[in-house]
């Protein structure tokens, strides 16, 4: 059987998680959500998205 899950709800699972069960502070998750944003908007986005696109294929693997 294969699940198919955006990668947003993966990280929201961590991310919900983080607060949860690790005693993360909420204001910490918005500060690095933050950064995130505002990273994306810089020069450094392209090679995020690549790499990111490419560790989620590598954990996929091939299923022939």
């Amino acid at each position: 059987m294969t699940v198919s899950l955006p990668l947003v709800v993966v990280l929201g699972f961590f991310t919900w998680g983080s607060i949860k069960f690790l005693g993360v502070r909420p204001w910490i998750v918005v500060l690095i959500a933050l950064f995130g944003f505002w990273l994306s908007h810089t020069f450094l986005a392209p090679a995020i998205e690549s790499g990111t696109r490419t560790g989620v294929s590598v954990v996929n693997g091939s299923h022939d």
